[in-house]
């Protein structure tokens, strides 16, 4: 599917005048700093099509009469086009604010030719300058870039800055999410994940210290984590935990991909209290999982200490990455969230992208 910009020009492009707000005479004429150089980047590296969508009030009535704003839109598209920046569409409301007309953005009435199904719109963006581009982002079911010293609420990335943007975008080129169901005669696992997500959790597997560890990982791995489980606790944990790591770990080898760009490894020591945690990982393609880690007490909460490794151990086999855990302590609660807090720290590590990089991390040429 076809994934679009939809760019505003006042305030986004051009400087927008203060007074009256037209760019109408050659003195009001000027770029937004930045903007020419990373459109061009944007428009070269990364696969969105560019829609102008712009708001030009009263434009072709005495208040803007169309021979004071023809030549400088030409003159700003025969600039942008010299850098090799050309608009798919161009889209000009010309109605004023209080005439309410649906083509006047936030409206959507001039945009729905994208609204056929043939854009992936959840993975567009609207980058404008006002609070009504965020809102026709919304409109839309599209994602906003708001260009301004505030934080605009709704807005997927609030800047100033034009260099901002670009990378923000290059960020975007692809969507590390993953949905997995797991389903079998003795578990119903739902994991979905976003790895470049900031945090968001829900998770109930039916066991409350096993949910507070996971919450652990979404929280400090800052990754979007949602996984719900019907397991068959009237037997015992154990296939509610294994089918869960198992279901999880297949959700991390679904959204790293073919693993461009990322870190690959990541290791972290974590202290808690008395306890000293170490969790290394390595995104290789080959599981393995060693573990160091002894527990007197047989459960913590309503989870088998037994439990904590053959997680891990499941985690590694279908995520296919190496694990390595070290940890040492007298409270066995401390040790075993120190555990999960390293691993997700280490987690955060090893898929993070390096922009400026999109090989994969491995001289084979695959991972």
């Amino acid at each position: 599917m076809k994934k679009a910009l939809f760019i505003d020009r006042d305030g986004t492009i051009l400087e927008e005048p203060k007074t009256d707000f037209q760019v109408d005479s050659l003195e009001k004429f000027a770029f937004i700093p930045k903007s020419i150089s990373n459109m061009a980047r944007i428009f070269k590296e990364l696969d969105y099509e560019f829609v102008m969508v712009t708001n030009q009030d009263g434009l072709g009535t005495a208040s803007y009469p169309e021979d004071t704003f023809w030549p400088y839109q030409n003159k700003m598209l025969e600039v942008l086009e010299s850098e090799g920046i050309t608009f798919d569409d161009i889209l000009i409301d010309r109605s004023f604010e209080h005439e309410g007309l649906e083509t006047r953005k936030p409206g959507i009435g001039m945009m729905k030719k994208y609204l056929t199904g043939e854009y992936d719109l959840a993975n567009s963006f609207v980058i404008g300058d006002r609070l009504t581009d965020v809102k026709l982002a919304q409109n839309l079911g599209a994602k906003a870039i708001f260009i301004g010293e505030t934080q605009a609420e709704g807005a997927a990335l609030s800047t100033t800055d034009w260099d901002a943007i670009y990378t923000f975008l290059k960020g975007q080129r692809t969507s590390r999410t993953a949905s997995i169901r797991r389903s079998t005669s003795e578990t119903d696992i739902q994991v979905d994940l976003n790895l470049d997500g900031s945090g968001k959790m829900s998770i109930k597997t039916g066991l409350g210290f096993f949910d507070h560890m996971l919450e652990q990982v979404a929280k400090h791995a800052k990754i979007d984590l949602a996984i719900q489980v019907k397991g068959d606790l009237h037997i015992d944990e154990h296939h509610t935990i294994e089918d869960t790591g198992l279901a999880l770990g297949e959700a991390f080898l679904e959204a790293l991909g073919d693993k461009r760009g990322i870190s690959r490894y990541g290791f972290f020591i974590l202290p808690m209290d008395e306890t000293l945690a170490q969790v290394a990982i390595d995104f290789s393609g080959r599981p393995w999982a060693v573990w160091e880690a002894e527990y007197e007490r047989e459960k913590v909460g309503d989870m088998p200490t037994e439990m904590f490794f053959h997680f891990f151990k499941s985690f590694s086999d279908t995520a296919k990455a190496n694990i390595n855990v070290k940890v040492e302590g007298q409270n066995e609660h401390h040790k075993i969230e120190a555990t999960f807090k390293a691993f997700a720290r280490a987690i955060r590590m090893a898929v993070e992208r390096d922009l400026n990089d999109d090989a994969i991390p491995s001289t084979k040429g695959i991972l």
